[in-house]
């Protein structure tokens, strides 16, 4: 039985994974990068503190440190219960427990709390939402998006989909999206019309193999290139 949410949940996750997600090489990691929808993540602090650019959009950031942490206690709550509830889905391998999960999640959180406010000062979190973003064409090497497209299929549409898609890569050169599965668990039903949209549009697409896999089978990213 697969997993599904009625609201897309604000939830964050470490540099590490976001490393193995994307296929991130440190090359990658010298350029300028947009995280899109990119909520509580502390892929943006960890970044900077090793001399990175990492900008992170999300409309979340209107809110107070207080707010989110909140938003944050609730999100931890409901994918607790279906994680615990579904453990089949997921592969307990580098993430052992669900105990060890909702830790390490938490301390990337954290790091996220602690940062959000002089990453608001330093313009590092800025509020926006896809499928319009405040950035101007080409402002950016590489837009990444994690758990947002293709597996909140049942809440967003296939055209938000692609608005979303041509929107990232408006603003950089290359995009990447992980992962390609529904929260149930299945390939996105969107992700093959959205391809064939995009190859019709000019865009280079591929469909690469990522060294992250936690839901099962969830281990391949999109990647979409400006031509």
């Amino acid at each position: 039985m697969g997993i599904k949410f009625e609201k897309i949940l604000i939830w964050g996750r470490s540099a590490e994974e976001y490393t193995k997600m994307f296929g991130l090489t440190l090359e990658d990691n010298k350029l300028k990068i947009i995280d899109c929808a990119g909520g509580p993540a502390s892929f943006n602090v960890e970044m900077t503190r090793r001399g990175g650019n990492v900008v992170s959009c999300d409309p979340i950031y209107k809110f107070s440190k207080t707010e989110i942490a909140q938003r944050i206690q609730e999100a931890n709550c409901e994918v607790m219960n279906a994680v615990q509830g579904n453990p089949d889905n997921f592969v307990w391998q580098d993430i052992q427990s669900p105990s060890q999960l909702l830790n390490i999640r938490r301390s990337a959180m954290q790091e996220f709390i602690e940062d959000f406010s002089l990453g608001i000062q330093e313009k590092r979190y800025v509020i926006g939402e896809l499928p319009t973003l405040p950035f101007t064409d080409r402002q950016f090497d590489l837009a990444l998006c994690s758990h947002f497209l293709f597996i909140y299929s049942e809440q967003l549409s296939e055209e938000f989909h692609l608005a979303c898609i041509t929107e990232m890569c408006r603003v950089a050169m290359e995009t990447r999206i992980f992962p390609l599965l529904d929260t149930s668990g299945k390939p996105s039903p969107f992700l093959l019309p959205v391809i064939n949209q995009l190859l019709k549009q000019g865009y280079e697409v591929q469909i690469r193999q990522a060294s992250y896999e936690f839901q099962k089978t969830g281990n391949k990213f999109l990647r979409v290139l400006r031509t």
